[in-house]
């Protein structure tokens, strides 16, 4: 099985409603989309067109290179399909797989049933073909293989990425309720900015959005912090695809910007774990950090973009302290922040009442399974009502 040379349907999974900012990056790396989701995408590619994928994606969350697809309406029948695969050509007999799945099949109650029925077909006809059993465990760190079983319709897929591609690599530091990579990633490309004018991020927390901003500015993509990936536990990887890719997308990287990206906070623990975060991602000499309130950050005279991700709370029951920061909000931008586009990351539509500001778009999102807006505001300069006509 030739997979690193044989075109077959690959998927690109991402967190819901991001799947709009994965297809711009995937358009932008040349691939042609066959369709696209909620939860991701589709095209058709080798198992080395995967590898600038897993690279280069910032939105992404799996790159999932498809196998087979089979129907089984039990378990019985999935392990006698799996069973005809040469898995002695995927999967190197002394090495380590792991599996994961997505199942939605009234004979299964558990998914991990549906996945030890998969390990235990790999292992057999490996078992058979080679007289020698490869390991199985549940890290993704190996070789991993990926079933989809919806009703009757199953399809086992390599997953070439492993570990998630959502987490960047660089946040040892996590913080206070820290914005996944892949969703700050995908609110600042939903702002348009241009990443050749100034990014404001007042209560930066952990740093993830001024350095998602650093990174997009310099053109230095996720996959310069990671060096294992899936595809290359699958027999047949060749080493040097890979290091030709990195060192493309090492040589394309920028060392400096010619404007301002600003990063505040309140807490000097929280300034701390974002310098010590942006230095992990090479770009702290790119972004100018401050302890301070957030009302008094240093906004640049340029124009460009500033961006919250306050606290929220609960969803029911709004808190009288989280009001009035919301409406401190609205006041810094209105007052601070003229000839910007401003924007706010909320689940909470009743304290963003508070921010007494009209939003010109709310982009939807989510923060893990909680609903959220991204909401746009023009500050403009001077009033947005035209001038009345001279007697």
């Amino acid at each position: 099985m030739q997979v690193f040379h044989t075109k077959s349907k690959i998927i690109i999974t991402c967190n819901n409603r991001l799947s709009a900012y994965l297809q711009q990056e995937v358009e932008a790396l040349g691939y042609k989309i066959i369709r696209t989701f909620s939860t991701g995408l589709e095209l058709e590619g080798t198992l080395n067109d995967c590898i600038p994928l897993n690279l280069n994606l910032r939105c992404a969350s799996q790159v999932l290179y498809s196998v087979k697809a089979f129907t089984a309406e039990n378990p019985a029948r999935l392990y006698k399909e799996l069973l005809d695969i040469a898995w002695e050509e995927l999967i190197d007999f002394t090495g380590y797989f792991s599996v994961s799945s997505t199942v939605d099949n009234e004979t299964i109650t558990t998914p991990l049933f549906a996945n030890l029925k998969v390990k235990d077909a790999i292992v057999d006809r490996i078992k058979e073909k080679k007289e020698i059993r490869p390991n199985t465990g549940p890290e993704a760190n190996k070789a991993v293989i990926h079933l989809y079983w919806k009703e009757n319709d199953a399809e086992i897929f390599i997953d070439t990425s492993g570990e998630t591609l959502a987490k960047h690599g660089y946040r040892k530091i996590p913080g206070k309720a820290p914005m996944l990579e892949a969703l700050a990633a995908g609110t600042i490309m939903a702002t348009g900015w241009d990443k050749k004018s100034s990014f404001v991020v007042p209560m930066c927390g952990s740093g993830t959005l001024a350095i998602e901003a650093a990174l997009l500015a310099c053109d230095k993509t996720p996959g310069l912090f990671r060096m294992n990936y899936s595809f290359m536990h699958i027999i047949g990887y060749e080493e040097e695809v890979f290091f030709t890719e990195r060192r493309k997308l090492k040589d394309q990287a920028k060392r400096e910007i010619d404007f301002k990206i600003v990063a505040t906070d309140i807490s000097e623990d929280a300034i701390d774990i974002s310098i010590k975060n942006a230095r992990t991602a090479g770009v702290d000499h790119l972004i100018d950090f401050s302890v301070c309130d957030f009302a008094d950050t240093e906004v640049p005279e340029e124009s460009g973009v500033v961006m919250f991700n306050p606290e929220y709370g609960e969803r029911l029951g709004v808190h009288s302290k989280l009001e009035a920061t919301y409406k401190r909000i609205g006041d810094f931008m209105k007052q601070k922040c003229k000839g910007y586009r401003g924007y706010i990351f909320t689940g909470n539509p009743d304290l963003a009442k508070k921010i007494g500001l009209r939003a010109d778009r709310r982009i939807e999102f989510y923060n893990g399974k909680l609903d959220c807006r991204l909401l746009e505001y023009e500050l403009y300069e001077g009033s947005k009502r035209e001038p009345k006509p001279a007697e």
